[in-house]
């Protein structure tokens, strides 16, 4: 409305300038030497007007865009708040032009209003992105956005290797305060992720290792295709965090059998990852193959192993961004054949079967026969039993050589054995 009044008031003007122009030389005699100086003006006030009209015109508009561009809008606001604390959770990892034009948005208004703008992400929130919960990704965009390499080799900062550490559960972690004394004074040489229940929450101290480490998660069942996601999912998270190298998965009743130092040193340093993958004819290995895996995992391919693996950060990756043979297990791989036992071992020996241990480095014992192994309580932990554990007389290959330092973790433990642990971390443990 204000564009057309403006735009009537120059057409009045135009109409009225040439009415008085007319008047003042009507009742003169035309001149034959300056009838052109009449019309030259007439052309010159008709010019005069349109420009002026322009003008105005321009001005109205860019006066809306002004009103349009720098309103303060509260739900925009909030979605830039929203899309901000997103860029974080994930690392530096924004959503595309929608996040980036919220953001721009929030920060004119906070400029106009006087207000001080928004930090943007730094390097550092990429490389470490920090407390894993509350990210909003899909299994699907973490996948991808997890398996990201650089192809630079040579690292823009100063990076210390850690060892995560990725805890399967359904609920509690009984013997957390075991694993928080492993953890105590290695600040920086590990990183922590939980996977429990979507509605659990862990209750832990804010100084705890546990502290904020829970993932967002999904529900997983025994013997299905859930608990492989479950891992990939915690594997992704880790991932993230460029610093972690090592991967390993330990359950609610797993505990470590040497301290930190040790296990740091041993992990660090390997040139292999370790996961059990072995393949014999029995029906809870080679008569779990299902003949409709072929092509893509023939009989002879077909592997077994321990579900609690230790992985290398390149094999993470390429567990994490598989998706062809994931999909074949995800089809083919009924509940009776436990995918969590046969996924990772079979993948590892289809494509990296060099660079694996062939072992696993949790220790667990499955002699009493069932479906599931041995579980051990407070009656049953002594110094004994865990030296028979570090030294069982089993000979093993660490980087070429043999040693007798094959495990450095065990399971099954019920809550009960609690306090006899805690008190051989004095010890025997030393931690």
């Amino acid at each position: 409305m204000k564009l057309k009044s403006r735009r009537g008031s120059a057409g009045d003007e135009e109409s009225a300038g040439a009415d008085a122009v007319g008047s003042l030389i009507a009742p003169l005699t035309p001149r034959k030497d300056c009838w052109w100086s009449s019309a030259l003006l007439k052309a010159i006030t008709v010019l005069l007007v349109l420009v002026t009209g322009v003008l105005i015109g321009f001005a109205a508009s860019a006066n809306i865009s002004r009103c349009y561009f720098y309103t303060p809008s509260s739900s925009s606001s909030s979605s830039s708040s929203s899309d901000h604390h997103r860029h974080l959770q994930v690392g530096g990892d924004g959503d595309d032009s929608n996040s980036n034009s919220n953001s721009k948005t929030q920060q004119t208004q906070q400029e106009t209003q006087g207000g001080s703008s928004p930090s943007p992400p730094s390097f550092m929130d990429f490389v470490h992105p920090g407390s894993p919960w509350g990210h909003t990704m899909s299994d699907e965009e973490l996948f991808w956005r997890a398996s990201m390499v650089p192809r630079v080799e040579e690292y823009p900062y100063q990076r210390v290797p850690k060892v995560a550490f990725l805890f399967l559960t359904r609920g509690p972690l009984p013997f957390a305060r075991l694993w928080e004394r492993f953890f105590r004074g290695h600040n920086g040489l590990y990183s922590v992720y939980v996977h429990a229940l979507p509605n659990y929450v862990l209750n832990v101290s804010a100084s705890s290792p546990f502290h904020g480490r829970q993932i967002p998660s999904q529900e997983v069942s025994w013997g299905s295709i859930t608990l492989v996601d479950a891992e990939k999912r915690l594997l992704a998270n880790a991932l993230l965090d460029h610093s972690n190298q090592r991967f390993v998965l330990v359950s609610e009743s797993c505990v470590p059998v040497y301290n930190f130092p040790t296990v740091y040193e041993y992990l660090v340093n390997s040139a292999h990852s370790f996961v059990e993958s072995y393949n014999i004819d029995v029906p809870q290995c080679a008569g779990r193959y299902n003949p409709r895996m072929a092509p893509d995992v023939m009989e002879d391919q077909w592997r077994k192993g321990s579900e609690w693996f230790e992985l290398s950060r390149d094999l993470a990756l390429d567990i994490v961004a598989d998706k062809r043979y994931h999909a074949v297990f995800r089809q083919h791989c009924t509940p009776s054949c436990y995918p969590d036992e046969h996924y990772i071992p079979t993948y590892l020996h289809l494509t990296h079967g060099a660079r694996n241990a062939n072992r696993t480095i949790t220790w667990v014992d499955w002699s009493r026969g069932g479906p599931h192994p041995a579980r051990y309580g407070k009656g049953s932990v002594t110094t004994e039993f865990i030296q028979a554990i570090r030294n069982n007389g089993t000979l093993c290959d660490y980087n070429g050589k043999p040693t007798n330092v094959c495990y450095l973790f065990a399971r099954k433990f019920a809550p009960s054995a609690l306090g006899t642990l805690i008190n051989l971390t004095t010890t025997l443990l030393d931690f």
